[in-house]
């Protein structure tokens, strides 16, 4: 209309512009009802009133780049066609029959080549049964077709909107709430010794859960502060993976990318007459195709400033415009930015610990000065905006028996593929603890000691045909001290021990 019709202004004058602004969901819900007898005759199925109100308010909470009544007919369409294909698949019942008569088939024809004739007959006689029921049952599964009519209720309209959003069905409406209620136990279970940072972020979600945050926000948006190797890039997966369904949901953004002022540009795109213009941004492209996501900006003091420039307007309205003029909205989404600002403040207070009586007055006196740096890096409108800033405390060794723990148990699912089973000590366990634990580095020395003292020497007995399949493998300490964990099991009356390479006695490398 810009192009062709309002430049023209003796054109434009000879026209009336109607602005069709989108209709609310209650109106939403009355269009519906008006178009249900044509779409319940198309397809031949019942819609009930439930249906088409969870396809209005479902499809206006969850489906983003449509509009109403659009998204919310589109929905009761499929819905409809799902029904009516259904009630076209045919009962087991019949299947199993056809089935039979195949297997009565081929026996008979295999009686008649062996020139079993009495056996055939057998098999005929059967055969002829076998269709005779399949025909009756066929006729008055036919027949009660005909005379019920398939209804489509609210149940259907919630997988359908769950399987155009790529949401879980029971991540969704009241399974969700329930959840959500159990949510701090099963981030604790998966992030250990961060109780803080779990509680804070369960609370902010629950809040969002229960239309008490801002509509026009994301889900909430976090600042993850601490050292490195405690948990603040594994929290961000296991968000993903819980509230959205898998660890694919979680959208990465490595902010050192980012250092230079020209690649703000690749987050929403390249501006008209630059290399790129049409492919869209980094960011923008992936919430358009994956509305329903935790987005983690990595390290996020070493992006340039203008990047906060950007994020305030995400922050703030839930929204962002690509360089094609595109709107891409970042309301269903979680943004976690994480940081190790401060993190030398809680290296130096060697009193960190949960095993000291003066731990968390320690720790709330180390938080100050952290967020006191963190403000030093950040503007205020920035810093201010956030749901929350969660600051992760370092691990102490009471907690390193946990994360052993769900190291193994990795370990275990990945050797029930080869039909081993693993039975670790807990003196085995105790060495990978002492090989591995590192409080300035965090968990990531007690995978490597994983790695290198356990799966490296399994895998050397594995390929050496020393260790048999669904015989438990026991890991002990082994005698000689250089080796450090050797494996038994037990083959009948004898038992075969299997020690580790001699080779294998220094520390694991320790991060830098």
């Amino acid at each position: 209309y810009r192009k062709y019709i309002e430049k023209d202004s003796a054109l434009d004058r000879r026209f009336q512009s109607v602005k069709v602004e989108a209709p609310s969901v209650d109106d939403t819900i009355l269009i519906l009802k008006g178009i249900r007898p044509k779409y319940e005759e198309h397809h031949n199925v019942k819609f009930t009133d439930k249906s088409l109100i969870a396809a209005a308010k479902l499809t206006d909470r969850y489906v983003t780049g449509k509009h109403l009544p659009d998204k919310a007919i589109d929905a009761i369409d499929e819905a409809g066609a799902r029904s009516r294909m259904e009630s076209l698949k045919r009962p087991p019942e019949i299947e199993n029959l056809s089935e039979e008569i195949k297997d009565i088939c081929s026996l008979k024809e295999t009686a008649i080549s062996d020139q079993n004739f009495e056996e055939a007959a057998e098999a005929r006689d059967k055969e002829k049964k076998l269709r005779a029921k399949r025909d009756r049952v066929l006729e008055e599964w036919k027949k009660s077709r005909e005379e019920t009519t398939a209804e489509v209720n609210d149940d259907d309209m919630l997988q359908v909107v769950a399987d155009w959003t790529g949401i879980p069905l029971n991540r969704m409406e009241a399974k969700e709430s329930k959840r959500l209620l159990k949510l701090e136990s099963e981030l604790r279970g998966q992030v250990i010794g961060q109780d803080f940072a779990t509680e804070v972020i369960s609370k902010a979600l629950r809040r969002s859960r229960a239309d008490l945050k801002d509509p026009k926000r994301p889900i909430g948006s976090f600042m993850f502060l601490g050292p490195t190797g405690v948990g603040k890039t594994h929290l961000a997966k296991v968000l993903a993976e819980r509230i959205f369904g898998d660890q694919d949901s979680l959208i990465q953004i490595d902010m050192s990318e980012y250092m230079e002022k020209h690649a703000v540009s690749r987050l929403i795109g390249s501006p008209p007459g630059y290399v790129g213009y049409e492919e869209g941004g980094q960011l923008t492209e992936a919430i358009r195709r994956k509305p329903y996501a935790v987005i983690l900006f990595d390290e996020i003091e070493k992006a340039h400033p203008d990047v906060s420039q950007i994020l305030l307007q995400i922050l703030e309205d839930g929204r962002l415009t690509d360089s094609l003029g595109r709107k891409v909205d970042f309301r269903n989404t979680i943004l976690i930015m994480t940081s190790n600002i401060g993190a030398h403040i809680l290296q130096k207070n060697t009193s960190m610990g949960f095993s000291m009586r003066d731990a968390d007055q320690d720790f709330d006196n180390t938080k100050d000065k952290i967020m006191d740096e963190a403000k030093k890096s950040f503007k205020p409108e920035f810093l201010n905006r956030l749901t929350e800033i969660v600051i992760f405390r370092p691990l102490a060794k009471e907690s390193m028996h946990e994360i052993v723990e769900l190291e193994l148990e990795k370990v275990s699912e990945r050797l029930k593929d080869k039909k081993l089973l693993l039975d670790v000590s807990s003196e085995a366990k105790e060495f990978l603890i002492d090989k591995g634990y590192d409080e300035k580095f965090g968990a990531r020395p007690l995978r490597r000691a994983v790695e290198r003292y356990l799966e490296d020497n399994l895998a050397e007995a594995l390929l050496s045909g020393n260790l048999r399949k669904n015989k438990p493998i026991k890991v002990l300490i082994s005698e000689n001290e250089d080796v450090g964990l050797c494996f038994e099991q037990s083959t009948g009356k004898d038992k075969v021990t299997v020690p580790s390479s001699p080779d294998k006695e220094k520390s694991p490398p320790k991060d830098s």
